[in-house]
């Protein structure tokens, strides 16, 4: 079921559009400057040094890709940068992200960054265009209209 506001599914999630790697960079760079943004004024408040903040926006970043990926959010499948550049998460079948199923998605995420980017950058030569988070948890990025 979608949420008021939501932007429609392609009818046959196999052959819809796949977003590919650039917009998808986008959208996370916006995302990682709301969530640093957010870090740093915590950080500030809490008078926080270098590794309390990093642990502080890791804590940060799983909230906030957990519920917007998730079907919890105002948007199912689409942070505020997925939703300003029309690009959405949703399961293999098409459906929405349960919250278990966005979480494994955000582990799947640290995995592939700390791998020195590769399991990101995967989704650049990928058929269907997804990267090694998108893999562990049977989603694909689609464009939306």
């Amino acid at each position: 079921m979608q949420a008021a506001g939501s932007s429609a599914l392609p009818s046959n999630v196999a052959t819809a559009e796949k977003a590919g790697f650039w917009i998808r960079f986008v959208a996370i760079f916006i995302d990682g400057i709301i969530v640093g943004i957010v870090t740093t004024a915590i950080g500030a408040i809490l008078n926080l040094n270098t590794n309390g903040r990093s642990g502080l926006q890791l804590l940060l970043g799983l909230v906030y890709y957990v519920y917007f990926w998730s079907n919890s959010g105002p948007w199912p499948g689409q942070t505020i940068g997925s939703k300003l550049l029309n690009i959405r998460v949703i399961r293999t079948d098409g459906s929405d992200l349960s919250i278990s199923q966005a979480l494994i998605r955000y582990v799947g995420f640290v995995i592939s960054a700390i791998c020195l980017l590769i399991g990101l950058i995967w989704a650049a030569f990928d058929a269907n265009k997804q990267g090694w988070h998108d893999k562990i948890a049977g989603t694909y990025v689609v464009k939306t209209t």
